[in-house]
């Protein structure tokens, strides 16, 4: 192990493959007889982001883990770029040598380095945060700093979506910071099963959704991928304001 650095662990178990950092904690799962599926709920639960950007051509991706969100886009999404940029080098080690994470080519390129200087303006069009430290949201990737950056390196329309554990103590303050980046412009999901959240800040979208638009949309994504979409409309109401007509992106 790297002096300083936390331990690195494989392990299998009723037919998944697991990653851990720093202990027992789960930081990315594959099961093995479907290598470039989404195996955990709230790696799932994230992509509800598509009920309102179904069309992403360029994504960054900050924190790699086990590849499971970069492996699905490259699957699923043939016309999507990804790019994926990760802290630690022995993280990229371990998903191409135990996750399948296919090799850099025209579609996906896997950087070793720090996210937030991975920020330019107008650098993509889909933003995805899943980086944890020490099993916390990393603060430098929840400042007011990084999210003003955030909504520069979107192209318009885009999309950012975060992952957050249910019991971040910071989360409000966080979600606060967000919010004033993207104007206003931002859904929670709370996961289906996980302890886990899914935030959604928006740039260049429409202020407001209609109920059945996204029903429909989430009949036709659960069709094309295999996901619980139908559901994922009904998870929107618990944390997002809303009339019986619509859901409300921004005020």
């Amino acid at each position: 192990m790297a002096r300083g650095k936390p331990s690195i662990a494989v392990s299998e178990a009723r037919g998944l493959r697991t990653l851990h950092v720093g202990g027992e904690a789960i930081q990315s799962s594959m099961r093995i007889d479907d290598p470039f599926a989404l195996a955990l709920d709230y790696t799932r639960c994230m992509m509800a982001f598509l009920l309102f950007y179904p069309e992403p051509r360029e994504a960054l991706m900050i924190g790699l883990g086990g590849g499971s969100l970069a492996k699905f886009f490259y699957k699923q999404f043939k016309r999507t770029h990804v790019r994926v940029v990760e802290l630690d080098s022995r993280i990229v080690i371990a998903a191409r040598e135990h996750f399948t994470l296919p090799p850099d080519n025209a579609r996906l390129k896997v950087e070793v380095g720090d996210g937030v200087d991975a920020l330019a303006p107008e650098c993509c069009d889909l933003l995805i945060v899943d980086a944890f430290e020490d099993e916390l949201h990393v603060p430098r990737l929840a400042s007011a700093e990084f999210y003003d950056g955030a909504f520069l390196a979107l192209r318009e329309p885009g999309a950012m979506v975060i992952n957050f554990m249910n019991d971040d103590p910071k989360f409000d303050l966080t979600l606060a910071r967000l919010e004033r980046a993207f104007g206003g412009a931002v859904l929670c999901m709370p996961a289906l099963y996980d302890p886990n959240i899914a935030v959604f800040a928006f740039k260049g979208v429409p202020s407001k959704v209609e109920w059945s638009a996204l029903r429909v949309r989430a009949a036709e994504l659960e069709g094309r991928l295999g996901l619980p979409f139908t559901r994922y409309v009904s998870r929107l109401r618990a944390m997002n304001p809303s009339t019986p007509a619509e859901l409300i992106i921004a005020p």
